[in-house]
């Protein structure tokens, strides 16, 4: 919000201004007001392991991040670059291999990798669009600029925070809002519906769309039920459907109704045990079969995960420019390979000044914070790297950027990481917004919600609208 010098940063000054008249008492009354309607609403996350609570309020932050246009649209180009190139990759991978006939990915790290999918070799996917929904995470550096953390190809949430956490800003600083000309991101399900249908069959007309998920006891329950209320699709699981002779079928209450694109939020592993996890009750049997004949489509497809891969992630740079003959216009953040013997060997003498990560993990799991670990957990982690180096990556610790947040009644600053959401179907959009992910903790850098994370609502200002 404020300059090194001290001054109010000109996109800030609305806000700024608004708060100058708010007292305390009145902020922390504001603070409770939002927390009450996110209750009201059901807006809970489940924290796995957590005591005594099964779900609980996603912890929000009353006060709105504000990103300028200008730096927005480096963002959107590098994002939209981003997913561009990671489609052609995959779409490759699963085709003629070229970019691993030409040495540019070593093979094994792709089929080594424990979510590539053999089963999605030579398939048709519309579009050649296999990441329909991806959530990127990026942090601002010690520069001021924006680098691409993570992609998350998967089942990427939080998309349904974003949205709660702009209806709520908007009531509380209806005057802030409108003064600084902040884009909409209310269109999302519309966007959603408009990507997913644009996978289905063109002699489809009129294509059925729903939501898939693994059930009440998911952690991101909450945001499965949500965006299906909002696209207007029916929210179904496993065991609401049927396949027959190839065709997916959801039962209703006037018969089977036949589905077209499955927006599915259930791990590749479990969407039918047919073909994948043999003891999952969570998808249907038959559904990848009806999938490969062409018959429904399955958003994101299987088998993206690799490409979220955090060992294929060192190598994004130079898939860009294999596939775009394009630089990269957001930078990876540095990142060691454990599989080389040269950059585990500088990993292991620097455990204490790094983070690692195992490449397959996601949510916050399976990673040491080197600095804010004890001398044990180093050692524990140097016997794993020893042992399985391939399993792991490592960065540098990225003392992540900073945006003021109420704590306890005071306005204090808290790490925070970005999550954009980036659509892709026929084309590729970028959602004017993101979900601001923030450490609750006083210098802690875990923004994760899985790891009690909190966020806050981010403000993308128009053109024209104090983008200085």
């Amino acid at each position: 919000m404020f300059a090194p010098d001290g001054a109010v940063r000109p996109h800030y000054a609305a806000l700024e201004s608004r708060l100058a008249t708010l007292t305390p008492a009145e902020l922390a009354e504001r603070q409770k007001t939002l927390e009450q309607s996110f209750l009201l609403q059901g807006i809970t996350f489940t924290v796995y392991g957590a005591e005594n609570t099964t779900e609980r309020i996603i912890p929000t932050d009353l006060l709105p991040r504000i990103i300028p246009a200008a730096e927005w649209r480096r963002i959107e180009a590098g994002l939209i670059q981003r997913v561009r190139a990671l489609n052609h990759f995959l779409a490759d991978i699963y085709g003629d291999q070229k970019i691993l006939a030409d040495g540019i990915v070593p093979r094994e790290l792709v089929f080594g990798a424990p979510s590539y999918r053999r089963e999605m070799r030579g398939l048709f996917v519309p579009h050649n669009a296999y990441v329909n929904v991806c959530g990127s995470d990026l942090i601002r550096d010690g520069k001021g600029e924006f680098a691409v953390l993570e992609d998350n190809l998967r089942v990427p949430s939080g998309v349904s925070y974003m949205l709660a956490n702009r209806d709520a800003a908007k009531r509380t600083f209806a005057d802030a809002y409108r003064a600084a000309g902040v884009r909409p991101v209310e269109r999302y399900p519309d966007l959603l519906l408009a990507t997913l249908k644009s996978l289905a069959a063109d002699w489809r007309p009129n294509p059925q769309v729903v939501v898939m998920t693994p059930g009440v006891y998911n952690s991101a329950y909450y945001e499965h039920a949500y965006l299906a209320r909002l696209m207007g699709a029916p929210l179904i699981e496993g065991r609401d459907l049927v396949v027959h002779e190839n065709m997916v079928y959801m039962r209703t209450t006037e018969g089977l109704k036949r589905i077209d694109v499955i927006y599915r939020r259930v791990d590749d592993d479990f969407i039918d045990p047919l073909t994948f996890r043999r003891d999952s009750s969570l998808g249907i049997a038959g559904l990848f079969n009806a999938y490969r004949a062409g018959n429904v489509v399955i958003a994101n497809a299987p088998g993206t995960g690799v490409a979220d891969d955090k060992a294929v992630y060192a190598y994004v740079p130079e898939i860009i420019r294999y596939y775009l003959a394009e630089d990269a216009i957001l930078p990876n953040v540095e990142t060691y390979l454990c599989r080389e013997p040269a950059q585990l060997s500088h990993v292991l003498a620097n455990l204490d000044k790094l983070v690692v990560k195992e490449v397959g993990a996601s949510g916050g799991y399976g990673m040491l914070i080197g600095p804010h670990a004890t001398q044990a957990q180093r050692d524990e982690f140097a016997q794993r790297l020893k042992h399985d180096p391939s399993n792991y990556i490592a960065q540098p610790t990225i003392q992540l950027s900073t945006a003021p947040c109420l704590v306890d009644g005071d306005i204090e600053p808290r790490h925070v990481d970005l999550r954009p959401f980036i659509l892709s179907g026929n084309k590729v959009v970028v959602t004017p917004g993101a979900l601001t992910r923030v450490a609750l903790k006083r210098g802690s850098l875990v923004v994760n919600s899985s790891q009690g994370g909190g966020s806050k609502d981010t403000w993308v200002l128009a053109d024209g609208d104090h983008g200085a």
